[in-house]
């Protein structure tokens, strides 16, 4: 089932044939879909719920578009740079931003107007931007208690999709170093040890396939939060970054985790010193407490090393972006955004899905909330109008074939800022 409504899907397969003619730059796009059964969520690649192409009529040039401006905006995100300064040849003129890339930044909305209900199918809540905004600004934009209005510059962010919904809550782009995942390796060893390919499979793809089913997604997303919770508590009373670092080791070797032994150069222990808004002076100031460590996701392809052979970045390569066994740890060095290389012709796919967690309290994996998003804004372009989803875990955590590596990754925010509240109701109100 398609993503678009009836009206949107019928826009979207009139304009795209003149799609790529039409645009300079490309397109943002992530996944979406609705939720699979559970073995299609246990799947591997070739399995489930096929890939986001397949799902949408979207060609080959149209995904390579789409996955150019998905890593031109974390460029942007990092550098602290809007799509507009990055363009200075561009004028002001949304008209221009569109005729550019086909994004268009949603309009204001006003402060005072409540949002109107998601429209809610199964394990997912869907709304369209403006809604998203509004909601945003009554349950989100709350910065030393007052309620705030989008900002400009955070609804172009947001206009990117689902890199512009972590983005947005984020704040400045986080760089993904701080990972989590779960691989079980006696499942993994014993899968490759007592079964074999499937008829017509390769060697590789099995292989690949075996690696994927091996990962367990709610552990490494229960690995992220125990970690999360850890630091928060280092956080509580730490004006310094020593004294943070200090209670941090402390609670780790009191607790008996493997984080305890990390080097002191490590990303682990020198993630709050690289969070942008832990130096600004109107975000944390360089004090540890004022800051709170939160959570994202990003689902992303392993056959990534261009060194490694064709077969690998096919079907995926078993032995990349496992998590270390002792801490949990992914070493994302390795992750450079790039998509699944194509079995077969014809075949194309997107490079990467990020959903944004925060802070929530809800002990049961199942009942969290992952707000996320299908594609860039483009209400009059050929993927049309953005569309936000707010999913249960399940959903969420299920992806797509494009996908085999979901990993839970903790940034810091000001603790003034409520973009990653305790308590999330999907489709509120």
């Amino acid at each position: 089932m398609s993503i678009f409504n009836a009206k949107e899907f019928r826009v979207f397969m009139y304009k795209r044939s003149g799609f790529v003619a039409l645009t300079a730059v490309g397109a943002v796009l992530c996944t979406s879909g609705l939720t699979p059964s559970v073995s299609a969520a246990a799947g591997g690649p070739g399995d489930g719920r096929g890939s986001y192409a397949e799902r949408n009529s979207l060609t080959a040039d149209d995904i390579e578009l789409i996955n150019a401006l998905n890593e031109k905006a974390l460029d942007l995100g990092r550098s602290g740079e809007t799509a507009r300064e990055a363009q200075p040849s561009a004028t002001e003129s949304l008209g221009a931003s569109a005729a550019a890339d086909g994004r268009v930044t949603p309009p204001a909305e006003p402060l005072d107007r409540m949002p109107d209900a998601y429209r809610a199918y199964g394990d997912r809540a869907t709304t369209g931007i403006g809604n998203y905004i509004r909601k945003w600004q009554q349950a989100y934009s709350h910065r030393d208690g007052h309620i705030r209005q989008m900002t400009e510059q955070q609804r172009e962010q947001l206009s990117y999709g689902c890199v512009g919904v972590t983005w947005v809550n984020s704040g400045p782009y986080p760089t993904n170093k701080l990972a989590f995942a779960s691989f079980d390796e006696d499942k993994h060893r014993d899968a490759l040890a007592t079964t074999g390919p499937r008829p017509g499979e390769t060697r590789a793809e099995f292989e690949g396939r075996i690696a994927k089913q091996s990962f367990d997604e709610a552990k490494g997303f229960n690995r992220a939060r125990e970690v999360a919770s850890v630091m928060n508590k280092a956080l509580e009373n730490a004006h310094d970054e020593s004294a943070y670092l200090t209670g941090l080791k402390a609670e780790l070797i009191k607790k008996n985790d493997a984080l305890a032994g990390e080097d002191s150069r490590s990303n682990f222990y020198s993630a709050l010193r690289n969070t942008p808004s832990f130096k600004d002076r109107n975000g944390g100031n360089h004090d540890p407490s004022k800051m709170k460590a939160v959570i994202y996701s990003k689902h992303f392809w392993s056959g990534q090393d261009p060194r490694s052979s064709s077969e690998k970045r096919k079907y995926g390569d078993p032995e990349a972006f496992r998590p270390n066994q002792n801490t949990g740890l992914v070493d994302m060095s390795g992750d450079r955004n790039t998509s699944r290389s194509p079995a077969k012709p014809g075949e194309s796919y997107v490079n990467f899905d990020y959903g944004w967690f925060g802070d929530q309290k809800e002990a049961n994996p199942d009942n969290t909330i992952w707000t996320h998003a299908n594609h860039y804004h483009s209400p009059e372009g050929g993927m049309g109008p953005m569309q936000v989803y707010e999913s249960k875990f399940r959903s969420w955590s299920s992806g797509y074939t494009d996908f085999d590596r979901g990993t839970y990754i903790i940034t810091f925010i000001p603790k003034s800022w409520n973009t990653a509240p305790a308590k999330v109701k999907q489709g509120w109100p």
